[in-house]
């Protein structure tokens, strides 16, 4: 009898950690700056993001890595750059790194799904995060 409640028991926690795992966000993702696209994709065991594709925007925005802190980087172009990296489930949302091509910063971040099926995108330093909204790419 013990060990048939603790079979069950079991399966419900199974069932439980697959119901809490986060939502897909593998695809292309307009940026909330409408600036560029990001190509999402499994790299091995993570989740990882490329920009695919730029628009420039803004006066003085370039299509280099010219803010990178490491000055051998800074003539690489952007397009194809990782800018998400490491990305694992972690529940709810997926949490990695995102590289910051205008300012050669690399922060921790969370991404999910809204309900709406738009990208929520969080770049943070220490416990203070930055949100943004990207959209699919047509």
């Amino acid at each position: 009898m013990k060990t048939a409640a603790l079979f069950a028991f079991s399966l419900s926690l199974l069932a439980a950690q697959s119901a809490i795992a986060a939502q897909p966000v593998t695809g292309r993702w307009v940026t909330a700056e409408k600036d560029s696209i990001v190509e999402i994709a499994a790299c091995g065991v993570t989740i990882c993001g490329r920009i695919a594709k730029i628009h420039i925007t803004r006066p003085g925005d370039t299509k280099n890595d010219s803010a990178n802190p490491d000055p051998n980087l800074r003539n690489r172009t952007i397009l194809g750059l990782t800018i998400l990296s490491g990305f694992k489930d972690n529940g709810k949302d997926w949490k990695g790194t995102i590289y910051d091509p205008r300012s050669g910063k690399t922060y921790k971040s969370y991404i999910s799904r809204a309900a709406n099926g738009n990208l929520i995108v969080k770049g943070c330093i220490g416990p203070f995060c930055s949100t943004y909204v990207w959209t699919p790419a047509k």
